[in-house]
């Protein structure tokens, strides 16, 4: 991650090796990372974001990539000398959850998984519950491109937290805000409910999507230590 050597230092401190991956296209987003987007989608319609780019075709959505790069940095982090390529566990909050939850479930080398307020889970519901951005970015889409429907929600398939944590068997803690709007409470439950590993769920009543903060951070860190 092309970032700050302040950036991301929980896992470190703790005594981890920590490979923090770009999400590519997005480092002006929220985070200093650089890596680009290939020209994936360019004649295709989408809405401005990232949610409808290339949504035509499974081969050609943005997120096919981003999952890639998820399964290929943990390919990564086991080839370093120094880990232990059967103690890989992946984490991470709101996109990087619904990310951590695509690559336990490609990729079997992954034996924890620590997804907080996932999202990119059961897209239908969360378009036809809330309008917000992110998953609004798919509503508008839809109210322009009456006919691509079905299409639409045909390639989100393959990209549903839902669908993805059916595969999955690795360990698990999530996390849930129940009055979270960006990411529905119930769409969390549908991808933990699928979850096909032993599983665990921290649930924080009364926050939005900052979910848990430092608390959660902290049992997350109990969760790891009770395992390795």
């Amino acid at each position: 991650w092309r970032g700050f050597p302040s950036s991301f230092l929980l896992w470190s401190a703790a005594g981890y090796a920590h490979l923090v991956m770009d999400t590519r296209g997005q480092g002006s987003s929220w985070g200093k990372g650089d890596t680009p987007v290939p020209r994936t989608g360019r004649h295709q319609p989408h809405h401005p974001g990232f949610m409808t780019r290339g949504v035509l075709k499974p081969d050609t959505y943005y997120y096919r990539r981003v999952f890639t790069d998820g399964v290929r940095a943990v390919e990564a982090a086991q080839s370093f000398e120094g880990i232990d390529p059967d103690r890989i566990a992946a984490t991470g909050g709101s996109q990087g959850g619904g990310i951590t939850i695509a690559v336990a479930a490609l990729n079997p080398n992954v034996k924890v998984a620590l997804p907080d307020v996932p999202f990119l889970c059961h897209y239908r519901r969360a378009v036809s519950i809330q309008d917000s951005n992110p998953y609004g970015e798919i509503s508008r889409f839809l109210l322009v491109h009456r006919d691509k429907v079905a299409q639409v929600f045909n390639t989100l398939g393959y990209f549903d937290g839902v669908n993805l944590a059916a595969r999955a068997k690795a360990k698990t803690l999530f996390s849930v805000g129940l009055m979270d709007e960006v990411c529905p409470p119930s769409t969390v439950y549908a991808a933990y409910n699928h979850w096909q590993g032993e599983k665990d769920m921290r649930i924080y009543h009364f926050n939005h999507h900052e979910g848990g903060g430092e608390f959660q951070a902290v049992e997350k860190l109990k969760f790891l230590r009770a395992i390795w």
